[in-house]
């Protein structure tokens, strides 16, 4: 399992990750792994024990916590592996030792890459290195002979447990063939198939074939695709994966590992905010972590905010157009000031974190693109999003105001009002708190600035296009027909008449549609037509069309007098 058992080695892995320096927790690395080397699975340990071994300090945290030694066994392991994975990459040129990657180590041990990976949360120290521009786990002499001189029993189990005989082998390479040639499907598929069969363990079978295919590869069973994705293809996998479909059959589906398809994906997810071009108002306070938490915390008066959106009140003589404007109350100062030192922080941070990932070409560096990064930079975009769209609505009413006051140098007045609410959001992304002025001044020179370029642009081209005649135009009286209008009174003149008929029996039903065309004919049957559709004389029908168009004029009299 990859959880801890107790919170108390959850959080001092937790600490030591996010706050002791990279040369601290290398350190902290050897002392678990020979803490490990001492644990008895039998015994029970305290947790200050446990703590002053891995940090050289005497914790008062947990004081009673006394804990079975297989507990910690197991929880020392995955610290091991956490602190392990969290060290920064480190060139392998810059590495004096032997780095050895996980595929060297365990050829080189003669177990399969998945034991590794469970040796790992044992006590096996590997550390991040770059190679070629990207970040793998590598292996180094030091770290790795004490955790063999340790588990020397351990290795020659793995060891044993992957020998076969060449007939066995043989018989797994012939069996995983022909499943894959039946499309039966991936190799972990096929290897528990074939492991079932052998009474063998899904690992060995693993192993034994990808070795094959590894030293065979003009002959490899499953043979793995190599080279950079297409553009195109990353984009496929990156929709596949928003819409749900699962990594590992996305993984099938491009012939690639699950770690290439979460490459792939993390890729175009920075690719896509770089794309975004984040601009923000600087402040020298976002650079003072210690102010972070008051810049991030919720707004003041946010519950009389709340109270005063919720008991909003819209003018008497608003027009319904306008009421969405008062669904926000205004801010106060302090309001306002924190609301824009929030967002430009937002933005200012998720940049700064982008700008981590971008190579000089303005490519994504995919060797240090982490998903937790991603997810907070998108967290970060997200809530500046939030506040921003708050503070535009907040201010709408604002834009209004000053759109009536130049609403008689033009003839309509909400194209002045969307001209001004775009306006509006220029002026927030551009608006510089720190200056010390409210948003409503600073909103309402820019509102004025921009109806002072584009009401004489508008009254220029309607001067330039005019015929003459404008007065003409507006005093005929328009007779043009409301299509819309149209369509609406037939329909419901449809449902009226459908329903007058619903009084009528099944016959003289059917008389009156085809006789008036309502069964989508351009005109009606005649009776003799009708008489021949329903097997009746042409005199029999006369007579049942006039009976049904008395009863339908009773029908809509009586229905006339009780409106």
């Amino acid at each position: 399992m990859n959880t801890y058992k107790h919170q108390a080695i959850r959080e001092l892995a937790d600490q030591q990750v996010r706050f002791a320096p990279p040369p601290k927790r290398l350190e902290q690395l050897k002392h678990s792994e020979q803490l490990l080397t001492e644990i008895d699975p039998a015994k029970d340990y305290p947790y200050q024990f446990v703590c002053f071994r891995v940090t050289d300090f005497r914790s008062d945290a947990h004081a009673g916590l006394v804990m079975p030694g297989h507990d910690v066994l197991h929880d020392l392991g995955l610290m091991i592996n956490d602190l392990a994975t969290s060290l920064p990459a480190v060139p392998v040129e810059d590495v004096t030792e032997e780095v050895m990657t996980t595929d060297e180590i365990s050829r080189k041990l003669n177990v399969s890459t998945k034991t590794i990976n469970r040796w790992r949360k044992r006590g096996l120290i590997g550390i991040p290195v770059l190679s070629n521009g990207k970040r793998q786990m590598g292996f180094l002499p030091s770290l790795v002979n004490p955790f063999l001189a340790a588990n020397k029993d351990r290795l020659d189990r793995s060891a044993k447990f992957t020998l076969l005989g060449q007939q066995e082998k043989d018989d797994i390479l012939r069996r995983a063939r022909r499943f894959a040639r039946l499309g039966l499907g991936s190799l972990t598929e096929i290897s528990r198939r074939i492991a079932r069969r052998l009474d063998r363990s899904p690992e060995t079978v693993r192993y034994t074939i990808k070795n094959f295919d590894r030293e065979h590869p003009e002959q490899a069973i499953f043979p793995e695709m190599t080279g950079p994705l297409e553009q195109t293809d990353k984009h496929v996998i990156v929709n596949s994966y928003r819409r749900g479909m699962d990594v590992n059959t996305i993984a099938k589906n491009f012939q690639r590992d699950r770690s290439m398809v979460y490459r792939a994906v993390n890729e175009i997810r920075a690719q896509r905010l770089f794309d975004q071009q984040i601009e923000w108002v600087f402040n020298e306070c976002f650079n003072d972590p210690s102010q972070e938490a008051a810049i991030r915390a919720e707004m003041p008066d946010t519950e009389a905010f709340e109270e005063a959106r919720l008991a909003k009140r819209i003018p008497k003589d608003a027009p319904p157009e306008l009421f969405s404007n008062y669904e926000m109350p205004l801010l106060t100062k302090d309001q306002e000031q924190h609301l824009f030192r929030k967002m430009n922080f937002l933005k200012y941070h998720a940049a700064k974190r982008l700008e981590k990932l971008k190579l000089a070409s303005g490519l994504v560096n995919t060797a240090v693109v982490r998903v937790e990064l991603l997810d907070e930079v998108e967290a970060d975009l997200a809530e500046a999003n939030k506040i921003k769209e708050l503070l535009i609505r907040c201010n709408m009413r604002l834009v209004t105001s000053v759109a009536k006051k130049h609403s008689g140098q033009t003839e309509n007045f909400f194209e002045l009002l969307s001209d001004g609410n775009i306006s509006l959001m220029r002026a927030v992304e551009k608006f510089d708190y720190f200056r010390g002025n409210k948003f409503s001044t600073y909103a309402t020179w820019s509102l004025i600035k921009n109806f002072a370029r584009s009401i004489p642009d508008e009254i220029h081209r309607k001067e330039r296009f005019a015929t003459g005649n404008e007065e003409v135009f507006d005093m005929t009286e328009d007779r043009r027909t409301n299509e819309k209008e149209l369509l609406a009174a037939a329909e419901q003149a449809t449902v009226n008449v459908n329903r007058l008929l619903d009084y009528l029996d099944p016959r003289e039903r059917e008389i009156i549609r085809l006789r008036a065309g309502l069964d989508n004919a351009k005109e009606g049957l005649t009776l003799e037509k009708i008489g021949e559709r329903l097997g009746i004389t042409k005199e029999r029908v006369r007579q049942l069309n006039v009976k049904a168009m008395k009863k339908l004029r009773t029908i809509a009299d009586v229905e006339r007098d009780l409106v």
